[in-house]
């Protein structure tokens, strides 16, 4: 067995693999860029080493360096966690060659099935299922247009090398195919410095189901069932479960095997993921072979039982596989919750900023958390937003989902926009408790995106009697007041409106509240300052964040925010004549959505524009983003460049009339 293992990755992943090897006895060595000199991974590892600055181009992507890093500190293993440089043949064989190990499959798996072409051909060869579509590269938008009339729209674009949802586009037309064929280009470019491109048909409303397989040395391959993956933005996965609601056993026996037969044609070992999509009928197709450990395999942890970091290690030592086919057993369900830095309200965009207050749910044996972060900690443009993930189990997915839920408002993260509500907006949506989902459901259920829902009815009056509570409770901090009424309405107006009768206990901690005549208890041990309010509304616990503004508090429960002013009865009259603040006209003006790079200007001083115009395009963490003209216009200003770099909310352009 290995002494020591220099993990090459940062963040969750890291730390992830380090717990495994310490509970194994492995020492550990990080390695970290300047911008991660205070990250978790480096604190928990039992050495830690800088190996360049903050790009990744400089530090994390340099073999080199990493194996530098390796030498000085005695390593004699090497694990790549996922993204950088987990799937990079070329590493692979640097380490190798270094006389480490790669803890991995070989050097030739990789290039094969990294290669979107040649693993195709290679899954035709081997009797699995694939996707019609065009078996070469598209070398030019003419090629492009060609082949993608003669397989038929809607057509997927994707990058040879891509992976993780970079270099992928979906075009319904030839005008979304010429685009698609560009920005698909790009970004595996940059991402993974190969911008080959092929294209296949868009299977319509599929699920994207993937097989876990673990093989050995000594030519022994099983399979570990299926994880659910079809909860997803920009082809990026946000939730994931195991089992699949959707594949019953015959299915899934049908596509491990089929998985078994395509590791075994290309002599696979290690843990990897055979990657389908699936159609209404059941009817499944080959999508792509993920040769590294995957983000979404703490579910199949659980279900398992199988730590699938150790079975790397040690399948990496050369050791057999302990298990058989026969051994699998799957029991419960796990579903799994990615907590990303963005915000759901900007159509997703990525959120930069030092975390101010981080602070996960309590830990349960139900419950896990993978995270690489800490409460102080950066999440900056150079590398993906991802903060934590969230796995939830139980006995049944119901158990599961109610878990889920109980943990994600649990929560406390503030310093920078981040998904939890819209986590929870989609595991509190029906189709999704129902299981009736497919990859599109994102764009189906939330079509203009994110939207925080207004509380009506009894659940205003909750919302009501918690900010009453805050404010009684900020009031009474020199002398208790005794009783006092106020009226609580929204404060754009358009809300509900209550009177609320106040009388807190002499310990502050719990008060009694009536709601136009109906009286609630209310408890709790919070304090000013805090950003989660806990409290028992008679006996029922709630979970609020919190945030003082200057006539009341700011409440949001799941996918419920509540703006609400807390005024005495003649406060309350005079506020009606207050007027509203108007939010200034932005249309004359195209603002960065976000921190990053300005790739691309798609129009010079005296264009004329129609609503919907491509004005520019901007890169962030890897992603490449069209920003579109919102109105008809010309370009009458140009603030930046091709190449410059841009912060959230800086005008790239302005408008003027026609």
């Amino acid at each position: 067995m290995f002494r020591k293992i220099l993990i090459a990755n940062r963040g969750e992943i890291a730390c992830r693999i380090i717990r495994t090897a310490k509970s194994m006895g492995i020492c550990t060595v990080a390695v970290f860029s300047e911008q991660d000199s205070k990250a978790l991974h480096v604190s928990m590892a039992d050495e830690a080493i800088c190996i360049g600055p903050a790009p990744a181009n400089e530090s994390y992507l340099l073999t080199g360096q990493i194996l530098a890093a390796a030498k000085e500190t005695g390593a004699d293993a090497v694990h790549p966690g996922y993204g950088f440089l987990s799937e990079n043949s070329t590493f692979a064989s640097a380490v190798e060659k270094a006389s480490l190990t790669f803890i991995g499959p070989s050097e030739d798996a990789i290039a094969t099935m990294g290669d979107k072409i040649r693993s195709k051909k290679l899954a035709n060869k081997a009797g699995v299922s694939t996707v019609p579509g065009y078996l070469g590269i598209a070398e030019d938008d003419e090629e492009a247009l060609k082949i993608g009339k003669e397989i038929g729209f809607p057509l997927m674009v994707k990058a040879s090398a891509g992976g993780g949802g970079k270099g992928m586009r979906i075009a319904f037309n030839p005008a979304e195919l010429l685009e698609s064929f560009q920005l698909a280009g790009n970004e595996a470019r940059t991402s993974f410095g190969d911008d080959r491109i092929f294209l296949e048909k868009y299977i319509e409303r599929p699920r994207h189901i993937e097989i876990q397989i673990l093989g050995d040395k000594h030519g022994n391959i099983i399979h570990l069932g299926e994880r659910e993956c079809s909860i997803q933005r920009r082809h990026q996965k946000i939730i994931e479960e195991a089992p699949s609601a959707f594949i019953d056993s015959d299915t899934r026996d049908l596509m491990g095997a089929q998985a078994i037969a395509l590791a075994k044609a290309v002599k696979y070992y290690s843990a990897g993921t055979v990657e389908f999509i699936v159609d209404e009928d059941k009817n499944f197709y080959f999508l792509e072979m993920n040769t590294r450990l995957q983000v979404e395999h703490p579910v199949t942890e659980y279900v398992t039982g199988i730590d699938l970091v150790e079975q790397m290690i040690r399948i990496a030592a050369g050791e057999k596989l302990s298990l058989a086919q026969s051994d699998v057993r799957w029991n419960g369900w796990a579903i799994e919750a990615r907590i990303y830095a963005e915000d759901p309200t900007r159509n997703f965009l990525p959120s930069i900023g030092r975390l101010t207050r981080y602070q996960e749910p309590k830990k349960q044996e139900s419950v896990r958390i993978d995270s690489g972060v800490i409460e102080g900690g950066e999440v900056s443009v150079y590398y993906d937003p991802l903060i934590s993930k969230l796995i939830a189990a139980g006995r049944s997915r119901q158990e599961a989902l109610k878990r889920l839920k109980e943990a994600l408002s649990m929560y406390l993260i503030s310093g920078l926009s981040h998904n939890i509500s819209f986590l929870s907006a989609v595991i509190e949506n029906k189709r999704f408790g129902d299981a009736n989902f497919s990859t599109d459901f994102l764009s189906e259920e939330f079509p203009d995106g994110f939207i925080f829902k207004k509380p009506e009815g009894p659940l205003f009056n909750i919302f009501a009697a918690s900010a009453s509570f805050l404010k009684a409770k900020m009031e009474n901090r020199s002398c208790n007041f005794g009783s006092r009424t106020y009226i609580v309405q929204s404060f754009d107006r358009d809300g509900s409106e209550v009177s609320v009768k106040v009388e807190m206990a002499h310990d502050n901690k719990s008060g009694i509240i009536s709601l136009d005549g109906h009286a609630v208890e209310l408890k709790s041990n919070w304090r000013p300052g805090l950003t989660v309010f806990q409290v028992l509304i008679d006996n029922i616990n709630h979970n609020f964040f919190v945030h003082k503004n200057n006539l009341g508090w700011t409440l949001t429960s799941g996918t419920y925010q509540a703006e609400l002013v807390i005024l005495t009865a003649n406060q309350s009259c005079l506020f009606k004549f207050m007027p509203i603040n108007e939010a200034p006209d932005l249309t004359r003006y195209l603002l960065s959505p976000m921190p990053g790079l300005l790739v691309r200007l798609s129009v010079k001083v005296g264009d004329i524009v129609k609503e919907g115009d491509e004005l520019a395009v901007v890169e962030a963490m890897k992603m490449e983003n069209i920003l579109r003209s919102t109105r008809d216009g010309v370009i009458s200003e140009i603030h930046f460049s091709s190449g410059d770099s841009l912060e959230a909310d800086e005008v790239i352009l302005e408008f003027k009339e026609q």
